[in-house]
């Protein structure tokens, strides 16, 4: 076996446990992530990144990473003017940080549990 085709079986098996989840109290509400993204889902988040944009880029997070119960995408295209002026960002920066697995600073309380 290649190097290359353990790296691809290594990514397969660490998104062969499913869909993880976070229950968001102010919304009242499950969001269910991936437990990793690919480079496709994450090339728009670190090109926005980059450019310094660091607020579009939590907002694109959310947008490609945030899945409903039944695996369809929770925001749209469209969303991402309202989720940028219209929703509390202190909860989209708890989200994405226990998205991308920095959530040793929020205890259960925070998260609704």
């Amino acid at each position: 076996m290649s190097v290359l085709d353990k790296a691809k079986e290594h990514y397969k098996s660490s998104l062969a446990g499913g869909m993880k989840s976070i229950y968001v109290e102010e919304w009242d509400e499950t969001i269910y992530f991936k437990p990793s993204a690919n480079f496709a889902q994450q090339s728009k988040v670190m090109e926005l990144h980059a450019k310094g944009k660091l607020t579009e880029a939590l907002i694109e997070t959310v947008c490609v990473r945030c899945y409903t119960e039944d695996g369809k995408r929770m925001f749209k295209q469209g969303d991402r003017e309202i989720l940028m002026r219209e929703v509390d960002p202190e909860v989209i920066v708890r989200i994405v940080s226990i998205i991308n697995g920095n959530d040793d600073a929020f205890t259960d309380a925070d998260l609704g549990n």
